[in-house]
């Protein structure tokens, strides 16, 4: 007999669920995975979540919507940082404890998002897809070294960015709500205001989560700010860069390329941001490696099993 049911949305959980196949049976939990093997729409979240006491998710929408239809539900343990996708306000107006997953993924991001900065930089991709076409030519990129880096966002994932770049003797410029002082002091880096960080970075990564003040923070106006010869990073939500904005700015050459993780509409289909050689794109899998995807579900199932007795989980969010 089980006591809960939990529903696990995550595609990437699928692949290592017989890790914890044990956990589920002695905590008398029945698990429900994703059964379309996608992200979920509203409508098949609204009819997936009845009767479930806990649910893991990634990026699927719990919406108000949603959650009026989660009678059960005690706790939306999020296998992963961002919680855009969850409606907090609704979840605490029903008493729902919501978690995630603080830095069981930060290395991972800030790897895929030095890759992306060498990428564009070096043209690394377009260079690639030309040689397959049959063609020899000879791209000019940039180099990173003695470059000025601009961090926004100095949570742990920027941090990490800015740890992994540490060899390219680069000058780094964070902006960040709370500025730590004492670790900028620490690690030599220089809290400045957002609009001199644009204008004095040879590249910008992102590095904040998506809420109402973030959302289209990185808009004409700051792409304005930019330099010519400056580079654009977001691997952290799409909202918070202006994608019209920019697919301008990229097209008239006003700021040289562009790597991009995520989008504001996921997939991204139709972007004209596609169409352009001087954007990298990637499809949002800053947290999916073997590592992270292992860390992250080890501490969401903890949560899950701690909420669901009635204890504080690890890493509670509201």
């Amino acid at each position: 007999m089980f006591l809960f049911k939990v529903l696990i949305t995550p595609r990437s959980f699928e692949k290592i669920k017989d890790k914890f196949e044990e956990v589920f049976k002695e905590e008398g939990i029945e698990v429900m995975l994703n059964p379309f093997g996608r992200v979920l729409t509203e409508e098949e979240m609204r009819e997936l979540i009845r009767d479930v006491d806990g649910l893991i998710v990634g990026i699927d929408p719990v919406t108000s919507k949603v959650l009026k239809n989660a009678n059960k539900l005690k706790v939306i343990s999020k296998y992963g940082v961002g919680v855009d996708n969850i409606d907090i306000l609704e979840a605490k107006k029903r008493n729902i404890v919501v978690t995630n997953t603080p830095g069981a993924n930060s290395n991972a991001v800030a790897e895929l998002t030095v890759g992306l900065i060498i990428n564009v930089l070096r043209k690394i991709n377009l260079s690639d897809k030309k040689t397959r076409e049959g063609r020899w030519d000879r791209f000019i990129g940039n180099e990173l070294s003695e470059k000025t880096l601009g961090v926004i966002g100095t949570g742990s994932i920027g941090r990490r960015v800015i740890e992994l770049l540490k060899g390219f003797n680069l000058r780094v410029l964070c902006f960040d709500k709370y500025p730590d002082y004492e670790w900028a002091s620490k690690e030599k880096v220089f809290y400045v205001t957002l609009d001199e960080l644009l204008r004095s970075s040879d590249v910008v990564s992102i590095h904040v989560p998506l809420t109402e003040e973030t959302y289209h923070m990185i808009s004409e106006k700051e792409l304005r700010m930019m330099k010519k010869n400056a580079v654009l990073i977001n691997t952290s939500r799409g909202g918070i860069v202006d994608e019209d904005a920019l697919y301008r700015f990229l097209k008239e050459g006003r700021i040289s390329g562009a790597g991009l993780d995520v989008f504001e509409k996921e997939p991204p289909q139709n972007s004209p941001l596609l169409q352009l050689d001087n954007v990298v794109v990637t499809s949002h899998i800053g947290a999916h490696t073997e590592e992270a995807v292992a860390n992250m579900a080890k501490l969401a199932v903890e949560n899950l099993l701690l909420a669901l007795k009635g204890r504080e989980p690890l890493s509670r969010v509201c």
